[in-house]
Protein backbone atom coordinates (compact mmCIF):
# COMPACT_ATOMS: atom_id res chain seq x y z
CA UNK A 1 0.00 0.00 0.00
CA UNK A 2 2.81 2.41 0.77
CA UNK A 3 4.77 1.94 -2.24
CA UNK A 4 0.66 2.57 -4.19
CA UNK A 5 0.91 6.11 -2.03
CA UNK A 6 4.42 6.96 -2.91
CA UNK A 7 3.96 6.33 -6.76
CA UNK A 8 0.88 8.18 -6.47
CA UNK A 9 2.61 11.05 -5.03
CA UNK A 10 5.75 10.93 -7.55
CA UNK A 11 3.55 10.45 -10.60
CA UNK A 12 1.40 13.51 -9.80
CA UNK A 13 4.68 15.92 -8.78
CA UNK A 14 6.33 14.48 -11.79
CA UNK A 15 2.89 15.52 -13.89
CA UNK A 16 2.75 18.44 -12.65
CA UNK A 17 6.37 19.29 -12.92
CA UNK A 18 5.98 18.85 -16.81
CA UNK A 19 2.28 19.95 -17.43
CA UNK A 20 1.65 23.25 -18.95
CA UNK A 21 -1.27 25.52 -19.07
CA UNK A 22 -1.13 26.31 -22.72
CA UNK A 23 -3.15 29.31 -24.09
CA UNK A 24 -3.35 31.91 -26.63
CA UNK A 25 -0.45 33.44 -25.91
CA UNK A 26 1.76 30.53 -25.88
CA UNK A 27 0.05 28.88 -29.26
CA UNK A 28 0.80 32.48 -31.10
CA UNK A 29 4.82 32.14 -30.12
CA UNK A 30 5.17 28.31 -30.99
CA UNK A 31 2.96 29.07 -34.36
CA UNK A 32 5.39 32.09 -34.69
CA UNK A 33 8.33 30.34 -34.20
CA UNK A 34 7.72 27.43 -36.72
CA UNK A 35 5.65 28.94 -39.56
CA UNK A 36 6.79 30.74 -42.62
CA UNK A 37 4.26 33.11 -42.40
CA UNK A 38 1.59 33.66 -39.68
CA UNK A 39 -1.84 35.66 -39.85
CA UNK A 40 -4.45 36.45 -37.01
CA UNK A 41 -4.29 35.79 -33.45
CA UNK A 42 -6.66 35.42 -30.41
CA UNK A 43 -7.33 31.85 -31.14
CA UNK A 44 -7.89 31.56 -34.71
CA UNK A 45 -4.10 31.30 -36.57
CA UNK A 46 -3.78 31.18 -40.34
CA UNK A 47 -0.23 30.17 -41.51
CA UNK A 48 1.83 28.02 -43.36
CA UNK A 49 5.04 25.89 -43.58
CA UNK A 50 6.95 25.56 -46.93
CA UNK A 51 3.77 26.49 -48.53
CA UNK A 52 1.30 24.21 -46.64
CA UNK A 53 -1.59 25.95 -45.54
CA UNK A 54 -2.61 25.48 -41.35
CA UNK A 55 -5.23 26.40 -39.28
CA UNK A 56 -5.28 26.68 -35.40
CA UNK A 57 -8.37 27.22 -33.81
CA UNK A 58 -9.05 27.44 -30.00
CA UNK A 59 -11.67 27.44 -27.93
CA UNK A 60 -10.37 27.98 -24.04
CA UNK A 61 -13.71 28.01 -22.66
CA UNK A 62 -14.48 24.54 -23.49
CA UNK A 63 -10.60 23.49 -23.59
CA UNK A 64 -10.08 22.96 -26.52
CA UNK A 65 -8.08 23.15 -29.94
CA UNK A 66 -7.40 21.63 -33.19
CA UNK A 67 -4.52 22.19 -35.84
CA UNK A 68 -5.78 21.42 -39.47
CA UNK A 69 -4.40 21.61 -42.99
CA UNK A 70 -6.57 21.41 -46.05
CA UNK A 71 -5.82 18.98 -48.33
CA UNK A 72 -8.01 18.71 -51.19
CA UNK A 73 -11.52 18.86 -52.01
CA UNK A 74 -13.76 15.96 -50.99
CA UNK A 75 -15.79 15.11 -54.76
CA UNK A 76 -11.89 14.34 -56.11
CA UNK A 77 -11.59 11.65 -53.51
CA UNK A 78 -12.56 7.64 -54.96
CA UNK A 79 -13.26 5.03 -52.74
CA UNK A 80 -9.43 3.66 -52.79
CA UNK A 81 -8.41 7.04 -50.92
CA UNK A 82 -10.94 7.32 -48.77
CA UNK A 83 -10.49 3.63 -47.51
CA UNK A 84 -6.40 4.82 -47.81
CA UNK A 85 -7.39 7.06 -45.56
CA UNK A 86 -9.55 5.38 -42.71
CA UNK A 87 -6.72 2.61 -42.53
CA UNK A 88 -4.27 5.15 -42.22
CA UNK A 89 -5.87 6.74 -39.23
CA UNK A 90 -5.82 3.33 -37.50
CA UNK A 91 -2.24 2.72 -38.71
CA UNK A 92 0.25 5.58 -39.44
CA UNK A 93 -1.48 8.78 -39.13
CA UNK A 94 -0.61 8.18 -35.48
CA UNK A 95 -1.99 11.79 -33.28
CA UNK A 96 -3.18 12.81 -36.63
CA UNK A 97 -6.30 11.99 -38.73
CA UNK A 98 -7.64 12.75 -42.11
CA UNK A 99 -11.47 13.93 -41.43
CA UNK A 100 -13.49 15.47 -44.54
CA UNK A 101 -15.89 18.44 -43.44
CA UNK A 102 -17.45 21.15 -45.36
CA UNK A 103 -16.58 19.68 -48.57
CA UNK A 104 -12.77 19.67 -48.09
CA UNK A 105 -10.08 16.67 -46.80
CA UNK A 106 -8.39 17.94 -43.77
CA UNK A 107 -5.35 16.34 -41.74
CA UNK A 108 -6.19 17.25 -38.05
CA UNK A 109 -4.88 17.47 -34.57
CA UNK A 110 -7.45 17.91 -31.86
CA UNK A 111 -6.81 18.19 -28.32
CA UNK A 112 -7.65 19.75 -24.52
CA UNK A 113 -5.77 23.21 -25.20
CA UNK A 114 -4.56 23.63 -21.26
CA UNK A 115 -2.99 19.95 -21.04
CA UNK A 116 -0.41 20.11 -24.11
CA UNK A 117 3.11 21.30 -23.48
CA UNK A 118 5.09 22.98 -26.00
CA UNK A 119 6.64 19.76 -27.81
CA UNK A 120 3.52 18.27 -28.28
CA UNK A 121 2.23 21.46 -29.80
CA UNK A 122 5.34 21.47 -32.30
CA UNK A 123 5.25 17.71 -32.45
CA UNK A 124 1.20 18.36 -33.79
CA UNK A 125 2.30 20.63 -36.22
CA UNK A 126 4.78 18.38 -37.68
CA UNK A 127 2.15 15.28 -37.61
CA UNK A 128 -0.45 17.39 -39.55
CA UNK A 129 2.19 18.75 -42.33
CA UNK A 130 3.54 14.86 -42.77
CA UNK A 131 -0.15 13.52 -43.01
CA UNK A 132 -1.08 16.34 -45.51
CA UNK A 133 2.20 16.14 -47.28
CA UNK A 134 2.10 12.10 -47.72
CA UNK A 135 -1.40 11.62 -48.10
CA UNK A 136 -1.97 9.73 -51.58
CA UNK A 137 1.01 7.95 -51.11
CA UNK A 138 1.95 6.25 -47.60
CA UNK A 139 -0.56 8.41 -46.07
CA UNK A 140 1.77 9.03 -42.33
CA UNK A 141 2.55 11.61 -40.03
CA UNK A 142 5.52 10.11 -39.00
CA UNK A 143 8.18 7.57 -39.40
CA UNK A 144 6.42 5.28 -37.21
CA UNK A 145 3.93 2.87 -38.07
CA UNK A 146 1.14 1.38 -34.84
CA UNK A 147 -0.21 -1.80 -35.42
CA UNK A 148 -0.24 -3.39 -39.33
CA UNK A 149 -2.33 -4.45 -42.27
CA UNK A 150 -1.26 -8.18 -41.49
CA UNK A 151 0.90 -7.63 -45.23
CA UNK A 152 -2.19 -6.16 -46.77
CA UNK A 153 -0.76 -3.08 -48.93
CA UNK A 154 0.38 -1.76 -45.51
CA UNK A 155 0.77 2.20 -46.08
CA UNK A 156 4.25 2.02 -43.96
CA UNK A 157 7.30 4.37 -44.78
CA UNK A 158 9.97 2.98 -46.80
CA UNK A 159 13.46 3.29 -45.67
CA UNK A 160 13.92 5.79 -48.71
CA UNK A 161 10.33 7.48 -47.98
CA UNK A 162 11.73 7.67 -44.24
CA UNK A 163 14.69 9.39 -45.09
CA UNK A 164 12.35 12.16 -47.75
CA UNK A 165 10.04 12.50 -44.17
CA UNK A 166 13.76 13.14 -42.01
CA UNK A 167 14.91 15.67 -44.89
CA UNK A 168 11.17 18.00 -44.86
CA UNK A 169 11.46 18.05 -41.03
CA UNK A 170 11.23 21.96 -40.09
Amino acid sequence: MKKTISLLIITLIYNTAISQDMNNASLNEIITAVSDSIQGNNGRWQFSIKNTPFICITDPANNRMRIISPIVESNKLDDELKTNALAANFHTALDVKYAISEGILWSVFIHPLKELTKLQVEDAISQVFFANRTFGTIYTSTNLTFGGNNGENSNAPTEKQEEEIKKERF
